[in-house]
């Protein structure tokens, strides 16, 4: 039986599929070709990333087609209801990523309270010319102990940078629609650990106490985070997304870090992606990266042999 992974897979997750029998194939093929690369190679498990899309174009042109896999949480590049309505498993990987991510939560968090965005492009242009200056300019950093994490979103994700940031000495507030609350276990180097207990309060709340807010939430219909959220919050916040593109005003993100509103942002999902607007990607107060939150090596492995396990599960349920 043949796989396409068609945005890569794990070293580990090709010999785990290759263990059970599969044939992996991880030519990258274009995305108008997908159906018929499918169907000519009797192709019967497809594995994507959030680069290939899994429309219902290519769910009815390939009969053969058994399982469709999300190396990742967010399935919005597939449409899942349709593919399960004919009798296709979709698949996907909601805790492989979490350290991750949250981790990437973080490197955005550091880079902004301490201006890193702005010194790591200036530095190699003024560092032997202006040194004193650009010390100057970056003199006023600010610590993340002590200040107020506001969570949007607690599923997996939102809890593991819950995680880091009590490990961190960080106040955790959440905002979900589907979570009243959750216990959050911080492990220690030493098996020591402790549990804290979150409640989830509203939105609103979490505007008006929240210093920096980080959004962990699917693809959305509309902004969670426009003008009007905007005005709602403290002065001076920082907002990181590492979740999905389109649920962030970048218009307003952009008027809020211009009037000094918004103290920094931290960008690694975009409205336009792959081609994020040149404004976005110019502004000093912006930290930047190209959608990596699960671009580790260890999260890769987890995703591999964890897509490895399900589907080796689902074919072996099928034939018994």
């Amino acid at each position: 039986m043949k796989v396409l992974a068609n945005d890569g897979i794990s070293e580990s997750g090709r010999i785990a599929l290759e263990k059970g029998g599969f044939e992996v194939i991880t030519t990258k093929v274009a995305q108008e070709q997908v159906a018929n690369y499918v169907n000519a190679n009797n192709v019967s498990v497809v594995l994507v990333r959030s680069a290939t899309k899994v429309r219902k174009d290519i769910i009815d042109a390939c009969p053969g087609l058994k399982i469709i896999g999300r190396g990742g949480v967010g399935m919005d590049n597939i449409d899942v209801e349709y593919a399960r309505s004919k009798g296709v498993h979709v698949i996907n990987t909601p805790a492989s990523s979490s350290e991750s991510v949250a981790e990437l939560v973080f490197a955005h968090l550091f880079t902004g309270v301490r201006f890193l965005q702005d010194s790591n492009r200036n530095m190699p242009l003024e560092g032997d010319t202006n040194f004193d200056g650009l010390k100057k300019a970056y003199a006023n950093g600010i610590e993340l102990r002590g200040k107020t994490l506001g969570i949007i979103g607690f599923g997996r994700i939102g809890q593991a940078t819950a995680k880091m940031a009590l490990g961190l000495g960080m106040r955790v507030i959440a905002a979900d629609k589907y979570v009243d609350n959750a216990e959050i276990r911080v492990d220690f180097y030493n098996n020591q650990f402790i549990n804290v207990d979150i409640v989830t309060e509203p939105l609103e709340d979490l505007f008006k106490h929240a210093d920096f807010i980080t959004l962990h939430v699917p693809a959305q219909n509309g902004y969670v985070i426009g003008r009007d959220e905007i005005a709602a919050m403290k002065d001076n916040v920082g907002i990181i997304n590492c979740s999905r593109g389109g649920v962030i005003d970048e218009v307003a993100l952009i008027e809020a870090l211009d009037a000094g509103k918004v103290l920094f942002a931290g960008l690694d999902v975009f409205e336009n992606e792959p081609t994020p607007e040149i404004k976005i990607l110019m502004h000093p107060k912006i930290s930047l990266t190209p959608h990596i939150g699960a671009a580790t090596l260890e999260a890769q492995d987890r995703i591999g042999t964890e897509l490895a396990e399900q589907i080796s599960s689902i074919l072996k349920s099928e034939k018994v």
